[in-house]
């Protein structure tokens, strides 16, 4: 994909959703979040990240998904044997109705996972491509708007984003000396990582869900805080904006707002995460990161 083009993207919505939300009546109270059925939300609750606020309240859930990953380092000739996945997650969901219309919801899901990706789930143990079995834990948290058709029956597009630990475990030797050299930088040693994903959940009776997800992962061969904080910073204001250009949407249009801040909350991610494929801590000229992409299918258990 274009850089130059994912860059002139994301100028052009970061100077678009501030001129529209300029144009609000200043004459209007701030009353849209106390809508929700939870009334201790307010407005602003919703603007910008939600990795910090991990308090723990929802109803307690489980989450099992399976899939095929696809990873990959820029650095390298050789190319890695796609892994399989498995992955736990524990967390609280919390699903409110909005009050504003017959049929939107308000999905959030913070939780701690558990993954493995490895090659001997995928049935690639001889393949002469690089093997791989990689184990990862974080914390993260899916959130989105979705449509009640009723009887228990809800749709929810959402965007997810996390911070993760990842070890990857090289299973089998580089013939190139060099790919070798740039493997081992993440070889056998737990790495920081950040992942977003894009994914549509199916909820039955209440306590039921299946999903179906894209996510993509990157894993960093050092934590260059600074750099790395700068450059969350950038893709968080994105999102901030995003949140209020949605609000402005939920107000006149809240049967848009599901599918609006899916596509535009995914795109902002997408877009960021090409960037990074080159420069792990993009704008700045750093190493490339490995990278994971994965298709996932799962179910979910709400008690």
């Amino acid at each position: 994909m274009n850089k130059n083009l994912l860059m002139t993207f994301l100028l052009v919505l970061a100077l678009i959703i501030p001129v529209y939300s300029q144009e609000r009546d200043t004459t209007e109270s701030d009353s849209t979040w106390s809508n929700w059925d939870n009334n201790g939300d307010s407005k602003w609750d919703k603007i910008g990240s939600h990795m910090f606020d991990f308090k723990i309240k929802g109803a307690p859930t489980i989450e099992l998904n399976y899939g095929n990953s696809k990873m990959n380092l820029k650095s390298i000739s050789s190319k890695f044997a796609h892994p399989g996945l498995f992955e736990l997650k524990l967390g609280y969901t919390t699903d409110k109705s909005y009050k504003g219309s017959d049929y939107i919801t308000n999905y959030n899901f913070k939780y701690f996972d558990l993954s493995n990706f490895t090659s001997n789930l995928s049935g690639n143990e001889n393949s002469s491509d690089i093997l791989s079995n990689s184990w990862r834990f974080g914390l993260g948290c899916a959130s989105g708007f979705g449509y009640d058709l009723g009887e228990g029956f809800e749709i929810v597009p959402y965007h997810q984003s996390s911070f993760d630990w990842t070890m990857v475990n090289i299973q089998s030797t580089p013939s190139n000396p060099t790919d070798k050299n740039n493997t081992d930088l993440f070889n056998k040693d737990f790495r920081f990582g950040n992942s977003f994903q894009a994914g549509i959940k199916f909820k039955f009776m209440n306590n039921i869900g299946l999903d179906a997800s894209f996510e993509r992962s990157i894993i960093y061969s050092r934590h260059l805080f600074w750099k790395w904080g700068a450059s969350e910073i950038i893709e968080t204001v994105g999102e901030g904006l995003i949140d209020k250009f949605v609000d402005e949407i939920l107000d006149s249009t809240p049967n848009a707002v599901p599918v609006v801040n899916f596509l535009l909350k995914n795109a902002l991610s997408y877009g960021f995460y090409e960037l990074k494929q080159d420069k792990m801590n993009w704008p700045f000229e750093t190493a490339a990161p490995m990278t994971l992409d994965q298709f996932k299918i799962g179910v979910s258990f709400v008690f």
